[in-house]
């Protein structure tokens, strides 16, 4: 890799390690009260040990019953950010977004430990959400436009695994933490010493050469050697591509319909089923990871093993099964995992156990929804590409505010009909997906017309006698064109 590609990876990560700090601060918060406030007393914050002058002071125990609708909050500040980022990122550059939204993440951690007040934080975590949804946006669409595109499925799998190292790394520092102030300060500090280190991410090459930027494209290639070679590599590709995309979007197509019209079958029938897994593995991975503590293990204990179990999804690139393959598999199990994780806590089988399978769930989970990110962008053709993968980022946020507003069990447990959804949805979406094409290896589709001209999904019977074809050559011996005096013609 080139420096300019290293110094971006590194940030990155250091970005989505820290990210992670903020995403479960509802379960933290929940936990810190939980342990200062048992009877309702009212744990005194004082404002000067926040670092202010002034005498008063603020009981957080008053208005635990609204820390509930952090968590809610924060998932609509998760849609919220979907909807814009993406916009500002193209008219703003992902760079400037980026340091934007990573500064005021740094700081929605701090402000609650200075005003702990209900509306402070409630209004902070609405704020935190956009910001972590505007990271997301622009990080992995930095990375992935920062690689080449035979490594384009390794950004969807690193930076989660930064994350899962993170979620790792933010249980401890909470479980050391006492108050509620200590807890906040804990995860804001270190986020806020390293805001410089972000100042160094490099912009976007592809959109560089959109908003002809040539005096910082420029800049970046006399950089090093490496970095002009990369961004030659880089460049080729973006201007091939848009190039294909503006000729695609002049190409007039039968049946009336426009270039950038999705009303076409295949592309609904597409569409449909990408929506429905984005809303399913938001279900699922969400459920689980806001209800880690219902499954009668320790609460940092639990948050800690939920990173780690999510580390091996940096692997599934190495998987070579192709994107349709990989992405039932993945679903398949991960149902399973959570269906058998569902029938032993009904049984009362051992919470190790349990959690054990929800977390593999998890994990399976986690590894469908990013091979779903590339996935989304090699079903669609060019012309309503973008506005396609929107539509189902989109329902991925609304499964996620659909979670956060599911009532919590009386008994603390995952409720019976939640169960049922977490494990039944990845199930259904598996079968859904014999429905959609093998997309890798494949050029990407510019029109409609491609992906209707793509080879259909193979029937069972049409795999069957592929496998036998197979099976039997490799078991027919190889001969060659038998030469005089050669009897040695067959190769073992």
């Amino acid at each position: 890799m080139s420096p300019l590609q290293i110094s971006l990876y590194c940030r990155l990560s250091l970005v989505f390690f820290f990210t992670s700090f903020l995403f479960f601060l509802d379960i933290f918060t929940a936990a810190i009260v939980a342990e200062t406030c048992p009877h309702g007393n009212g744990t005194e914050v004082n404002q000067s040990e926040a670092g202010t002058e002034s005498g008063k002071t603020d009981s957080v125990c008053d208005w635990t019953d609204l820390l509930a609708y952090g968590q809610t909050l924060f998932m609509v500040g998760l849609l919220l950010g979907s909807l814009v980022g993406g916009a500002l990122s193209d008219r703003y550059g992902k760079r400037p977004v980026l340091l934007v939204c990573v500064c005021l993440h740094a700081f929605c951690g701090l402000v609650p430990a200075v005003f702990p007040q209900p509306i402070v934080f409630l209004a902070v975590r609405c704020v935190t959400g956009v910001c972590c949804c505007c990271i997301n946006i622009c990080s992995f669409s930095l990375a992935v436009e920062w690689s080449l595109p035979s490594s384009r499925l390794w950004p969807p799998a690193f930076l989660p695994f930064c994350f899962s190292l993170g979620t790792m790394g933010g249980a401890p520092l909470a479980w050391m933490s006492l108050t509620w102030t200590q807890l906040h300060l804990s995860l804001s500090l270190p986020q806020i010493l390293c805001l410089p280190l972000y100042l160094w991410i490099p912009e976007s090459p592809r959109w560089l050469l959109l908003k002809r930027r040539m005096d910082v494209l420029e800049r970046y290639r006399s950089n090093s050697p490496a970095d002009k070679q990369c961004l030659d590599l880089l460049l080729d590709s973006a201007w091939s591509d848009l190039q294909k995309a503006s000729e695609a979007g002049e190409e007039p197509t039968p049946g009336g319909h426009a270039p950038g019209d999705i009303s076409n079958r295949t592309v609904l029938l597409r569409l449909f089923i990408m929506s429905y897994l984005s809303v399913a593995s938001a279900l699922t991975y969400y459920g689980i990871c806001m209800n880690i503590s219902s499954f009668g293990v320790g609460v940092y204990s639990a948050q800690f093993f939920s990173g780690l179990s999510e580390a091996p999804c940096l692997l599934v690139p190495l998987v070579r099964l192709g994107r349709r393959p990989i992405s039932m598999l993945a679903l398949f199990l991960s149902g399973a995992s959570c269906f058998l994780s569902l029938l032993l806590s009904r049984y009362n089988g051992a919470p190790v156990l349990v959690m054990s399978l929800a977390l593999l769930g998890k994990l399976c989970i986690l590894a469908a929804f990013f091979i779903s990110i590339l996935y989304s962008i090699e079903l669609f053709p060019t012309v309503v590409r973008q506005r396609c993968v929107s539509l189902v980022n989109l329902c991925f946020r609304l499964g996620c505010l659909a979670n956060s507003l599911v009532p919590a069990h009386p008994n603390g447990t995952i409720s019976l009909a939640a169960m049922v959804v977490y494990s039944s949805g990845p199930i259904i979406g598996s079968a859904l997906c014999l429905l959609l094409p093998e997309t890798s290896g494949v050029p990407l589709p510019d029109t409609v017309q491609d992906c209707e001209r793509q080879p259909p999904p193979p029937s069972i019977s049409a795999l069957w006698r592929r496998r036998k074809l197979v099976s039997s050559q490799s078991r027919k011996p190889e001969t060659l064109p038998a030469e005089k005096g050669d009897t040695h013609t067959t190769l073992i």
